[in-house]
């Protein structure tokens, strides 16, 4: 017992872990949080990458085709979720894109009202064509106009900063498709627009030169997710999107909903233009 009894000047000591978390604002502590879940679950995801290369001596072991053919399957089958609230949609039976077109290098096409279409996969590359063709005719480019089943992810991202870069807007129209590593791309427009009827969908991103080493997949994994989390936060979209992407195996995607895109801002208004 202290000799000598507290009075009511005296303030209790705060945990010093209370006091390192209170320099930050409400704000900050919530979005560290959700990187932490994203993180988090990218781990378990590992795991199960792990323990699956364990069990069958690779991913896909009896597969030879390459790493750009299997990152660009046009049209994935709809993941199922066993959850009415969170079920992906399955708008499959409205793209109207020929699929070996879509399976092309991504090619620029500069089209009537400044809109430039991005037709075909996001290959290695594809970053450096698109600046290209907005140094070269930029100044008629107000919009690009998304139609791929994605591909790469650092050239989607390179490309996503420089549509928010230029002031580009980005859309999907019906009956087009912006799947995999698309997304992030048309996160990158000052305005998105996608169609009721085009094909927007996110999955699992997996590196395929490392699909025999699981210590480093499970590394790359939580490095992806953290990524691209910061992509869309900066791009101001809602990080939780991305956890559809998590749940959802590489063979399949989850197909967002129109109202999903509204509500994680994916999508900030109704589409305006033509159909694909």
């Amino acid at each position: 017992m202290s000799d000598h009894p507290a009075t009511l000047d005296e303030k209790p000591k705060r945990n010093p872990l209370v006091r390192y978390f209170s320099r930050f604002d409400d704000g900050a502590l919530m979005r560290w949080a959700f990187v932490g879940v994203l993180i988090g679950s990218a781990t378990v995801l590992g795991m199960d990458l792990r323990e699956l290369v364990d069990r069958n001596g690779g991913l896909w072991p009896t597969e030879s085709t390459s790493p750009m053919e299997r990152s660009v399957t046009v049209l994935p089958p709809a993941v199922e979720t066993g959850d009415a609230r969170e079920q992906s949609a399955d708008p499959r039976q409205f793209v109207r894109s020929r699929r070996e077109a879509l399976r092309d290098p991504i090619r620029f096409t500069l089209k009537a009202g400044g809109v430039l279409a991005a037709d075909g996969a996001i290959d290695q590359g594809a970053a450096g064509r698109f600046q290209a063709e907005l140094d070269a005719r930029g100044e008629y480019v107000t919009s690009v106009a998304l139609n791929s089943p994605g591909g790469s992810l650092e050239d989607a991202m390179a490309i996503s900063r420089l549509v928010r870069e230029r002031g580009l807007a980005t859309s999907v129209a019906d009956g087009a498709i912006c799947a995999s590593s698309c997304p992030l791309i048309l996160a990158g427009g000052v305005e998105r627009q996608a169609g009721d009827k085009a094909a927007i969908g996110v999955h699992q991103f997996y590196a395929a030169e490392q699909m025999n080493n699981p210590a480093q997949a499970m590394a790359d994994a939580q490095i992806i997710t953290a990524r691209i989390s910061r992509h869309l936060d900066e791009m101001g979209i809602d990080p939780a999107l991305w956890l559809h992407a998590l749940d959802t195996p590489p063979r399949a995607l989850y197909y967002l909903t129109p109202k999903q895109m509204k509500d994680y801002r994916l999508t900030t208004g109704p589409l305006k233009l033509a159909r694909y």
